[in-house]
């Protein structure tokens, strides 16, 4: 297969959880998920019915995952058609109606508690990316490091500027408006802190469970908090271009061999003039000033404070990962990062063309056929042995 990269024996196992609306080709959201995930195996419902969700199982290739990625859609759609309905871009509930909970299981009780507690506010759609680590000295390090750096992974990612059909200001309002849970998190300094912070949260009742830590970056696993085996990327809006998707997890993963290669340089722990309580507090701080105007962003970089807007940031550790790219086959999965800092992201283009007149309606719309086509490009690719379709 002349087109397939090769498969470096250093890549880590990667897997996603995409969460995804479903509603008619006009834009106006439609939830079916309770239906859907009885219908269709691999899909799974959220508390509420608007959207929905299916996770690719772990391989550390690119070319692999992008498969991954593709083919659950390519079993949704003709179940959705069937129903008039298709799937739609963004990350908050750009069209409507935020004003209402529509339970997919009513009778779940957990799915109660979310509701009566946060109510529309965790009606988002994102992508969550897991990268496998089994040292638990590399897996805290590395939560470290891209808890510090989420923002950069949220400024490359924001699309959800709308609300109930209206602009609201901010580039993630998904990021904005989600509850972080519980409210304040600790930059975790061992494996140990974390049992210890984790156990003591389902004490006090901050936590209902050890599923409910709502944070940019978390150790995650099959028995947490003690049985480890991966970091979980939860800062980042939806990614509806898979290759978009693969771009900022080829970022994310080389940031973390960066840092298993020296972690000295790249564990803010050992590499920032800055406190643990005070690394915490401009990772959040980052996060919201991503959130509000994501690649045009001022955020304080974690060695030293220092001001630096979030494209500069980017860029800069995009030119220092470049030959550890090249080393590990990935310099092509990290292309379209170029026209994200060029172009803009999703969310600064919706904004754009929202100014120049278009109703956001009209751009969902857009939206959720460019998607389409992206994936049956992309799909046509991977058949004719073409998997790097980067235009």
């Amino acid at each position: 297969m002349s087109g397939v990269l090769p498969l470096h024996p250093a890549l880590l196992l990667k897997g996603f959880e995409v969460e995804l609306y479903t509603g008619r080709p006009d834009g106006t959201v439609v939830g079916c998920s309770a239906a859907a995930a009885a219908a269709l195996e691999g899909f799974v419902t959220e508390p509420d019915c608007r959207n929905l969700e299916y996770t690719t199982p772990p391989h550390a290739g690119y070319t692999e995952q992008l498969e991954l990625l593709l083919e659950p859609r390519r079993r949704l759609r003709p179940w959705l058609a069937q129903r008039g309905l298709t799937l739609l871009p963004g990350s908050t509930l750009s069209t409507g109606d935020s004003r209402c909970f529509e339970r997919s299981d009513p009778a779940n009780p957990y799915h109660g508690y979310i509701e009566a507690t946060y109510g529309t506010r965790v009606v988002t759609a994102s992508v969550h990316i897991n990268l496998g680590l089994t040292a638990m000295e590399a897996l805290f390090a590395a939560c470290r490091l891209l808890r510090c750096e989420g923002a950069l992974l949220l400024s490359l990612s924001a699309c959800s500027p709308f609300l109930d059909g209206a602009v609201t200001g901010a580039h993630s309002q998904r990021w904005l408006q989600f509850p972080l849970t519980p409210e304040q998190v600790p930059l975790f300094l061992s494996h140990a802190h974390y049992i210890d912070w984790v156990e003591e949260q389902l004490r006090l009742g901050t936590m209902q469970n050890v599923r409910h830590l709502w944070t940019s970056v978390r150790p995650n696993g099959d028995a947490r908090p003690h049985d480890l085996n991966r970091l979980e990327i939860r800062i980042c809006d939806l990614l509806a271009d898979p290759l978009e998707l693969l771009a900022v997890t080829a970022f994310a993963e080389l940031r973390v061999h960066q840092l298993l290669a020296e972690p000295d340089r790249h564990d803010p722990l050992r590499a920032s003039s800055l406190s643990p309580e005070a690394l915490a507090e401009l990772a959040d701080a980052n996060d919201r000033s991503a959130a509000r105007s994501s690649l045009d962003a001022p955020l304080r970089h974690w060695r030293d404070g220092a001001t630096i807007s979030a494209r500069d940031w980017i860029a800069q550790e995009l030119r220092a990962m470049a030959p550890l790219a090249a080393d590990l086959g990935l310099t092509p999965w990290l292309q379209p990062l170029h026209a994200l800092l060029e172009q803009g992201n999703q969310a600064m283009r919706w904004q754009a063309a929202h100014a120049a007149g278009t109703p956001v309606a009209a751009l969902i719309a857009e939206g959720a056929a460019v998607m389409e086509q992206r994936e049956l490009a992309l799909t046509a690719g991977l058949a004719t042995d073409q998997p790097r379709v980067l235009g």
